[in-house]
């Protein structure tokens, strides 16, 4: 995982760099990027949006589409992953007891999970592979965000 971090670590980079120097740049002032606390914040995205229409821009609800959809799948797959947890334990002992640190078993049941997912929804919606599904997870809401900080690139100029 190590390699992909800075590849996640790309998203905000790219959005904050459009919002705090590609944008300025384009509209000619740093006094028409975002400036940094709440209310002025706030007042960026309304301007932001009063003279860019930037909510109707495809790029942006890419954007939305993949922060949100990236929460979605995560919270599924917490949701398959607890419920196919291959030990589980009792009320006396800790629900950290199935899990021991470094421990090479897996400690939930990919196969059942997602087996289950297919059968839910549609056969090919669900992953067989680990590290294609966490990929995934973490490849969704990192495009969205790329996405977003592209149409505030060429829609704000």
């Amino acid at each position: 995982m190590r390699p992909w971090i800075c590849v996640a670590y790309s998203a905000p980079v790219s959005a904050a760099t459009a919002v705090f120097l590609i944008y300025p740049i384009g509209q000619g002032s740093f006094s028409d990027g975002m400036p940094l606390g709440i209310s002025g914040t706030f007042n960026f995205m309304f301007v932001f949006q009063a003279e860019h229409n930037i909510l109707m821009h495809p790029f942006h609800m890419l954007g939305v589409a993949g922060v949100f959809g990236g929460s979605l799948f995560s919270a599924m797959h917490g949701s398959l992953v607890t419920s196919s947890l291959v030990r589980e334990t009792t009320e006396i002992e800790s629900q950290n007891y199935g899990y021991k640190f470094g421990q090479e078993e897996e400690t939930y049941n990919i196969v059942a999970a997602h087996g289950y997912f297919g059968r839910l929804i549609f056969q090919y919606a669900s992953f067989n592979n680990s590290r294609s599904l966490h990929f995934f997870l973490g490849a969704w809401p990192v495009i969205g965000i790329w996405f977003t900080a592209m149409g505030v690139k060429l829609n704000g100029a």
